[in-house]
């Protein structure tokens, strides 16, 4: 009996590091870097949905973790920026909501004007009423990061969902501000 058991956590352990082997190799082919990483096909695809403009995303992991996304420029040269995106649980990971942190991806113009949001993934369970219907992103659309984000002010509040809509709204304005810091202080500094 002793025999199979330690047979069974032998076969355990090769697998375990089969699996990491697997995940280095795929991972490292993958080639996140400092600047203009590869972005997943998964995250193309949302970007794009909220970046229609774009042609190419590149991840941008020096400073905070974030996506630009590229176009054609207006006349007809060269690709020019034409967005930014996160990830709110990357920009702004200590904002907890009712069960959890929310994952929504964020992008702005340059100009720190927002283009859209989509909630990718919550735990809550008011979400199903509040932030995952289409009026809850939509009411951000157009707005400039330097507006007042505040639920009650320029974001509706929805009763017996006061949390999550906050912790979701206070996690977009403070990530889209940090963002725009971050990339203003960037841009003087060329």
């Amino acid at each position: 009996m002793r025999r199979r058991t330690m047979y069974a956590f032998g076969e355990s352990v090769r697998r375990f590091f089969g699996v990491v082997a697997l995940g280095l190799i795929l991972g490292g082919s993958v080639g996140f870097t400092q600047r203009g990483g590869t972005v997943s096909e998964a995250d193309a695809l949302a970007l794009q949905r909220l970046i229609p403009r774009a042609e190419h995303f590149e991840l941008f992991e020096a400073g905070s973790r974030h996506f630009r996304a590229y176009g054609k420029s207006r006349d007809g040269g060269k690709s020019e920026l034409v967005g930014l995106a996160f990830f709110t649980t990357d920009l702004t990971p200590r904002i907890y909501a009712y069960k959890g942190r929310i994952t929504t991806l964020v992008a702005l113009e340059p100009t720190g004007r927002l283009i859209g949001i989509e909630v990718i993934y919550h735990y809550e369970p008011f979400g199903y009423f509040s932030i995952d219907l289409s009026r809850f992103p939509a009411q951000f659309v157009g707005k400039s990061i330097l507006d007042p984000l505040e639920v009650g002010e320029d974001i509706d509040a929805i009763s017996r969902a006061t949390i999550t809509m906050e912790a979701a709204t206070r996690a977009i304005r403070q990530g889209a501000r940090q963002l725009a810091r971050e990339f203003l202080s960037e841009q003087a500094g060329r």
